[in-house]
């Protein structure tokens, strides 16, 4: 284990200073995964077959107040914070539910979307920052082999190239993880997004093929009901 690190070590010594920026490309990129596989797989997941079901039993019932509590005791997603907005402005009738719907996909979508198109810009930066590396590199070698003895370019050369290929391996090295994961990551953000719209068409069709038996609260109803002007 000591001689692998020993060599990374020296191979990044050779590597010249195109080593120090891709470093801090690949230190952000794995920040970024880091912190959206978190979002992504863990603090907005859901459940969202077993999370429709115990829904629909409510919906199914008619009874709005318990619809309203289950989303409130699930866990704080982007699709229950969708759903639950929509939920609560049932009394006030279809068209005001997918407004609420659409304000609240609007709001939450940002929170499982932000920072994952960074990882394929680091990618692309990394890939540069190896080239621009290597190529400085190589015109430092070239330099040097000029003024050198005839006996030794060849053995000057080679040590050169090798060395500056080092930069080159690192940003691709840094590269192509960075890519795959953006793959993955945006993947994932595509099947959250297209549930949260699919699940917010479902509930919504199921509340207007419900709503005659929907049990409005009674204190939302009176508070919905339209107040009549008294004529002295």
């Amino acid at each position: 284990m000591g001689n692998f690190f020993g060599s990374v070590f020296e191979s990044f010594e050779k590597g010249g200073w195109g080593m120090y920026p891709i470093s801090v490309a690949l230190i952000f990129a794995l920040a970024i995964v880091a912190e959206r596989v978190f979002v992504l797989y863990f603090q907005s997941s859901v459940d969202k077959e077993a999370f429709l079901r115990g829904l629909k039993k409510h919906i199914y019932a008619g009874d709005l107040d318990k619809a309203i509590s289950y989303c409130a005791g699930q866990k704080k997603t982007p699709l229950v914070s969708v759903i639950k907005a929509g939920l609560i402005n049932v009394p006030k009738g279809e068209e005001d539910v997918q407004a609420a719907m659409d304000e609240a996909t609007l709001r939450e979508s940002p929170k499982i979307e932000r920072r994952t198109g960074y990882l394929a810009m680091i990618s692309n930066v990394a890939t540069l920052l190896g080239l621009l590396g290597t190529i400085s590199g190589l015109i430092r070698c070239f330099g040097a082999v000029a003024n050198a003895n005839p006996a030794d370019k060849a053995t000057i050369l080679s040590q050169g190239i090798s060395e500056a290929m080092f930069c080159t391996a690192f940003g691709l090295g840094t590269a192509i993880p960075a890519l795959v994961l953006y793959s993955v990551l945006q993947g994932r953000t595509q099947r959250m997004v297209d549930e949260i719209n699919e699940s917010a068409v479902g509930v919504l069709n199921l509340i207007v093929a419900n709503k005659d038996k929907m049990k409005l609260p009674a204190a939302r109803a009176v508070a919905e009901a339209p107040v009549e002007e008294t004529v002295e």
